[in-house]
């Protein structure tokens, strides 16, 4: 057996501090802050699991879940199919597919915030053209007003925002699958849609996997979109986990049931993405027959 290089691990360590410093010591922090009253920066209790009990039992907590999770369910099942649809119908080669590549990519560079305000005004029915479209059609919009209508725009803006993510992800599994698949589909006669369920669908389902976490926890983790287009409103309609996080840190600075909360936060984050990854896993193993009985 070969002798470990112990010089090696002189070119791990920055890696280890940039992590201890960007994750490990803050994440310290706030386990430090879920156990204590912090009643002034001199006087602190320790509490024990006090917070979290708190945390648990709140109704507003639930119901911002319940918020939370109907949305990032939604935007699974809006963006997914929307997403790979546009990157089926994308051009495969030539100057349109890199002109096509950047027009779907632009999106994608507009900050958060911008993509609030932008949304802000296209909903308004004064200057806005879909609240003037709205208001022409005579549907009564408003989603300054109107829960649902708040709830719906949030999502759309989504949408709009961040399918070209999961159009880029499955257009680049798409470009790898070698040609000779669609050469033995075009001698067997397969049709288009046999084509996409039994060679592209199942070539895709590892870029797929990946659009699929990623989408779950940046919806899960929405925050500045929603806040500058609603303020979380109406009312809590559109109050998600990270805005009602928020509202507990800074709003009415109780640190110690906000970092209770941020760490059931972070566990139900990954409890919730391993349980996506584990079905993700089992369902891609599966034969499409055994697949179509799950």
């Amino acid at each position: 057996m070969k002798p470990i290089n112990q010089k090696a691990w002189l070119l791990v360590l920055p890696v280890v501090i940039c992590v201890a410093f960007s994750a490990v010591l803050p994440l310290m922090t706030v386990v430090n802050y879920s156990v204590q009253d912090i009643i002034s920066p001199e006087r602190r209790v320790f509490v024990g699991t006090e917070w979290f009990a708190m945390v648990m039992r709140d109704e507003e907590l639930h119901a911002a879940l319940w918020r939370q999770l109907t949305f990032s369910c939604a935007v699974l099942l809006v963006e997914i199919p929307l997403g790979i649809a546009l990157a089926l119908s994308m051009p495969a080669q030539g100057w349109k597919a890199s002109a096509v590549l950047v027009l779907v990519a632009l999106s994608l560079l507009i900050p958060w915030n911008v993509v609030g305000t932008i949304w802000q005004i296209y909903g308004r029915s004064d200057i806005g053209l879909l609240g003037y479209v709205m208001a022409k059609l005579g549907i009564d919009y408003s989603y300054t007003g109107n829960a649902t209508d708040a709830w719906v725009t949030v999502l759309v803006m989504d949408v709009w925002h961040w399918t070209p993510l999961v159009a880029l992800l499955a257009y680049a599994g798409l470009r790898s699958i070698p040609d000779a698949y669609y050469q033995a589909a075009r001698i067997d006669g397969a049709s288009k849609f046999a084509v996409f369920r039994y060679i592209q669908l199942p070539k895709m389902r590892g870029v797929l996997m990946i659009a699929v976490l990623l989408r779950f926890m940046d919806s899960f983790m929405i925050y500045t979109e929603p806040f500058v287009l609603t303020g979380g409103g109406p009312g809590n309609a559109t109050t998600f986990l990270s805005q009602y996080l928020t509202q507990k840190a800074v709003g009415q600075f109780d640190l110690g049931p906000a970092a209770a909360f941020s760490l059931i936060y972070f566990l139900i984050i990954l409890l919730l993405c391993f349980i996506l990854y584990n079905w993700m896993q089992r369902v891609g193993t599966q034969s499409p027959t055994e697949a179509g009985h799950a």
